[in-house]
């Protein structure tokens, strides 16, 4: 952790203290609490790119590896790469658990450790939609996968409960300047201006229901281990915390499919970018 920081401090540019104050966001709390309940989602992704026993996969800002241990489960050799090294461990010990053979390394999705086309498949789950220099990840992506290869992506929409949940942390505490909205990935003409050159992209809109007790359970988990939010109220005083919390609680009821608990269905982009 502390070299990984070093090396980023040398670098130059304002998106670089950017990007540390949002590995610090996303090493609070513990997003595996919150990560772990999107699995299916990374199960879905491998099954939209067609993964095939024996290829070569990169799951970018793996967090606590659910398209990691999905890709695995497919017989294929997996490297999950993330900047927060308590999330590597939390994957760690899944594909312990599960007897699955990972390769875990600390990295930055800006800097990928790895030659160009080393990889047959990239993956990225709600992960590297957060870089905040979009370009330079997107041109990452693509430089680490084989001609003929694909990157599978997963990003919120922006018109989607997750993409409006940003919109109102926005409104409390504004995204720093320079920084693109990370739902952007989520639309069709960012992935062109982003992918548009030599490949070939697929999109179709999903949707994962997030499912809790209630509002207020909801809000209790991501405000005590999603980083960003349990950063957000960290930040602002009484007042603007309670208003906060009350503008989620709308938004979750807004979006809540039952009747007498909570299943909120947020719309997001999956993504099959295919290398020519």
């Amino acid at each position: 952790m502390e070299k990984l920081m070093e090396t980023l401090t040398k670098q130059e540019g304002p998106l670089e203290a950017i990007k540390r104050k949002q590995q610090t966001a996303w090493a609070s709390g513990d997003y595996s609490v919150i990560g772990i309940t999107l699995q299916i989602v990374g199960e879905m992704l491998c099954e939209a790119v067609d993964l095939q026993a024996g290829q070569k996969v990169l799951d970018v800002a793996a967090g606590n590896g659910n398209a990691t241990l999905a890709a695995a489960r497919r017989w294929t050799e997996v490297t999950a790469l993330d900047y927060v090294p308590s999330l590597l461990e939390r994957a760690r010990d899944r594909a312990i658990a599960e007897r699955l053979a990972i390769t875990f390394r600390e990295g930055d999705a800006e800097n990928i450790p790895f030659p160009d086309g080393w990889f047959d498949v990239v993956l990225s789950t709600f992960g590297v939609m957060f870089s905040p220099n979009q370009e330079r990840a997107a041109q990452e992506l693509m430089r680490v996968c084989a001609p003929g290869g694909k990157i599978g992506l997963a990003n919120w929409t922006p018109d989607g409960f997750i993409g409006q949940l940003f919109k109102i942390i926005a409104k409390y505490v504004p995204p720093m300047p320079g920084v693109k909205s990370p739902s952007l990935w989520g639309t069709p003409q960012r992935l062109i201006e982003l992918f548009g050159t030599n490949s070939t992209i697929q999109t179709k809109r999903q949707h994962f229901v997030f499912r809790y007790r209630s509002a207020e359970h909801f809000l209790e988990i991501f405000r005590n281990y999603y980083g960003p939010l349990l950063k957000a109220f960290a930040i602002l005083d009484i007042e603007n915390q309670q208003n906060l919390k009350q503008d989620i609680l709308r938004l979750l009821r807004t979006f809540n499919g039952s009747t007498d608990k909570l299943a909120v269905a947020s719309e997001y982009m999956e993504i099959v970018v295919s290398k020519n």
